[in-house]
């Protein structure tokens, strides 16, 4: 089933001219050699719905691939490019965070953009770079990206699209669109208010902060107002999609980068996504990298390497959550450590509960436990239920002393071994 809604879609992105051929109806002389043209015998009943094809000349294609780094994993990247190759999008865009970069080592740089161009370039259509902060963390990196690649933000048009590649990262500036950007997006966007739709593609989701006139995002986005577009963004490395500006903003989760991979319901999953440009609207799917299969079923191989990280030995965590003595379901349980001397929380690891209120935690790889330890522990639960990562402040539905680190009187010990835990509150 799969694999002939992905045939649907390579189907959808090829153009052409179709012509028809009844019983009794006039040849087409002038087409009857072009291989294009749809041939078939109809009668007065006919085992077909329709034959108006899904290829309006217009319409097309692309994909969108997200971070690749910030702690890689070996294999993931370099054969989503063959994936990618299977769909048979017209070109492939990009959210940044391509290497690891996060050093000033010339050689470093170099040899980490060969092995990312050597990958790229076994796409078989075009390849839009845009840049994350691993890929300018300072100015060394700044300048080694302008000598491969030129422009840190562009544009392009295609088939009434405008295409708008933009620059969040500006050090020692980061998470920032500056000023002589804001500039060149309104003008831009003044040249071109004839398109169809806008799409937009930077690395930072950065309406979440909380100053948007300070970042230059507010001055992007009341340029963007009244248009139709949708924005595209990595970084946090978790799918997540925002109702912003009258239209949908998408925060893509992985492409091989750093994961939990504890699947969509945490919003942590390798993918792309496709997205068809039609005559009104664009039609966008998210396809998991997972189920991307060829007809034998095996992925290529591959020599990338993953980033190499220190890990804590861990042990598994269960557990159940009561709120005044019935199971909560739909609440984030995240673990945190206190550092006495800097006197600050740190997050470690988290899990969301189920129906019945059961949760199982994760520090570094899907349900793989908590380190040995002590930990003050917060419980979350917001309006829509789900997990909540924090990232954006949301009120949650529980006493807030259960929110905040400092006030939390929940508090765990980890041992070695199998920990079940069973934790109370009140909702008082």
């Amino acid at each position: 089933m799969k694999q002939f809604f992905l045939g649907l879609v390579t189907c959808a992105a090829i153009g052409g001219v179709i012509a028809l051929s009844r019983s009794g109806a006039a040849p087409d002389r002038e087409r009857d050699g072009d291989p294009s043209v749809l041939k078939i015998e109809a009668g007065e009943k006919n085992p077909w719905t329709s034959l108006k094809l899904n290829n309006d000349p217009n319409q097309f294609t692309f994909a969108v691939v997200s971070d690749r780094t910030g702690g890689h994993r070996d294999k993931v990247f370099s054969r989503a490019v063959q994936q990618v190759n299977w769909l048979q999008p017209q070109f492939v865009m990009s959210v940044g965070d391509l290497i690891e970069g996060y050093t000033t080592k010339e050689e470093t740089i170099k040899s980490e953009w060969d092995e990312f161009d050597g990958y790229v370039k076994r796409f078989e259509m075009p390849f839009f770079y845009v840049p994350g902060n691993h890929d300018l963390t300072n100015k060394t990196q700044v300048a080694k990206w302008g000598e491969r690649y030129g422009k840190r933000y562009y544009h392009f048009t295609y088939r009434g699209a405008l295409f708008l590649c933009l620059c969040s990262e500006n050090p020692p500036d980061m998470g920032t669109i500056d000023k002589e950007q804001q500039e060149w997006v309104a003008k831009t966007l003044d040249a071109n208010k004839d398109v169809k739709w806008t799409f937009v593609f930077m690395h930072k989701p950065l309406w979440i902060a909380k100053d948007l006139e300070k970042n230059g995002w507010g001055a992007v986005e009341k340029a963007l107002a009244g248009r139709k577009h949708n924005v595209f963004v990595g970084h946090v490395h978790r799918y997540q999609v925002f109702e912003r500006n009258d239209t949908q903003y998408y925060q893509l989760a992985t492409t091989g980068g750093g994961s939990r991979m504890r699947g969509p319901q945490y919003g942590e999953f390798d993918q792309v996504m496709l997205v068809t440009m039609k005559k009104d609207a664009p039609v966008l799917v998210n396809v998991d990298l997972g189920g991307v299969l060829p007809t034998n079923l095996k992925l290529p191989d591959s020599d990338e390497k993953a980033r190499p990280s220190k890990k804590k030995d861990t042990f598994p965590v269960t557990g159940k959550l009561k709120l005044d003595g019935k199971p909560l379901a739909g609440a984030t349980i995240t673990f945190h450590t206190y550092n006495k001397e800097t006197e600050k929380y740190t997050q470690v690891c988290d899990g969301l509960t189920d129906e019945t209120g059961k949760f199982t935690v994760t520090t570094y790889t899907k349900f793989d436990g908590a380190p040995a330890g002590e930990f003050v522990v917060t419980v979350v639960r917001t309006a829509k239920g789900g997990y909540y990562d924090g990232e954006i402040p949301e009120k949650s539905q529980l006493a807030e002393r259960y929110a905040t680190p400092g006030k939390s009187p929940i508090k765990v010990t980890i041992k070695e071994g199998t920990n079940d835990l069973n934790l109370e509150l009140d909702d008082k």
